[in-house]
């Protein structure tokens, strides 16, 4: 990465460079040390040319922070750049930088990479070593990558994967040939089952759509696409039970130290951990255990699994949550999210790749999930649909 321009999230530590969190409580902080993928990314040459703004403490269903205001969409100012790696995703789309450094706890660098019309990369956890973290072995929140190209993407996450000890649930480097990323490479031989929904979800009626007519794109290509995903039970009660508990673990003194500070919606978030129990967390563990196991089954049959990144095009930049779906109301202000943090209880590689637009011109991702450590298999599937399908970034319209 010698002299590419980069940007890193302002929830990543980076040494003598400011780190917010989005936050006043941190406005002048400024780390001595860098979080670990920042330091790989500077070995491998990087030049991080500054920090990519976030809600905060990465809080939101927008990248709204009192620091520095709103951050929009770039395809059209009044919409949402989806968030927590809102910043970052604006920075690419609109040619700030090459790549983002992001990272996802239930979809933060796959909506805001749909949001905004490009690739957001969540490799499986551990492929990116975090270090240093307060739960050591926590295995819910992944660093990614964010960038306008499959290839961009894959060479930013061989830059910051590998094992480290430090982490110990890092894994190795994946490793892939470099025909991979050939122009005429021809279509892989994988299998790909498809679900709007994934069964569970609700999904608005234009992202339906819009991810329907990339289906039947990829089938008109000859690829073998089917209708078919894994069985998901309980996966809402699940991950907001675990993400409550990790949520009141990290940030739970802030409701006592700095209240004002607090945004509702991430007052909201800390005390859903507030009165959960021991038993009530391990008791989660039990059906995240059966959902990795049904997702091992669905990969006996198929290679891929493709949905919809995101359950809503990009909504307007005022709105605080996101209430209703199709007039159908939701439970939480993170429901929406069902289709980004179903895959994030699994640990499972999830790339969100353009594939279409909005009848007003609106970037549509569609989110592909890759068998466990299969980022190979991945990559080389969305480069061809990027190549050959044309899934991939189209640049914001001049004034916006």
């Amino acid at each position: 990465l010698h002299g590419i321009p980069i940007t890193i999230k302002d929830l990543t530590a980076t040494a003598g460079l400011r780190t917010t969190y989005g936050s006043p409580l941190y406005e002048r902080h400024i780390p001595t040390t860098d979080d670990f993928c920042v330091a790989r990314l500077k070995a491998a040459g990087a030049i991080i040319i500054g920090k990519t703004s976030v809600p905060p403490f990465g809080f939101g269903t927008g990248t709204d922070n009192p620091l520095i205001g709103i951050t929009r969409n770039p395809y059209d100012p009044s919409r949402s750049c989806g968030d927590s790696s809102g910043g970052a995703a604006v920075a690419v789309a609109t040619g700030m930088g090459y790549l983002a450094q992001g990272n996802d706890l239930g979809g933060s660098v796959r909506t805001p990479a749909s949001f905004c019309g490009i690739v957001g990369l969540r490799p499986a956890i551990g492929r990116i070593p975090r270090a240093p973290k307060p739960l050591l072995w926590e295995s819910l929140i992944s660093d990614g990558c964010m960038t306008r190209t499959v290839e961009d993407a894959a060479l930013m996450l061989a830059a910051m994967a590998g094992f480290d000890p430090r982490d110990p649930v890092a894994i190795a480097q994946p490793q892939w040939h470099p025909s991979l990323f050939r122009h005429d490479t021809p279509a892989p031989p994988l299998r790909v089952g498809y679900s709007p929904n994934l069964g569970i979800a609700l999904v608005d009626s234009e992202v339906e759509r819009g991810f329907l007519q990339a289906i039947t794109t990829m089938q008109a290509a000859g690829l073998s696409v089917q209708p078919a995903h894994p069985t998901c039970i309980n996966v809402q009660s699940t991950f907001e039970t675990l993400r409550a508990a990790l949520i009141y673990q990290l940030y739970g003194h802030y409701l006592s130290t700095h209240p004002e500070t607090l945004s509702p919606t991430m007052r909201w978030e800390i005390e859903q951990g507030v009165d959960l129990s021991a038993d009530a967390y391990l008791n989660a563990e039990t059906p995240r255990g059966r959902l990795y196991r049904q997702f091992l089954n669905f990969f006996q049959t198929y290679d891929i699994l493709a949905i919809p990144t995101a359950s809503v095009p990009p909504f307007p930049v005022e709105q605080a949550t996101v209430t209703a779906i199709n007039g159908h109301p939701l439970r939480n202000p993170i429901d929406d999210l069902t289709l980004t943090y179903t895959i994030s209880l699994t640990g499972l590689p999830a790339l969100s790749i353009p594939c279409g637009q909005t009848a007003t011109g609106l970037p549509l991702g569609m989110q592909l999930v890759g068998k466990p450590h299969g980022e190979a298999e991945l990559l080389q599937f969305a480069y061809f649909l990027q190549e050959q399908l044309h899934f991939r970034h189209r640049w914001p319209l001049a004034g916006h």
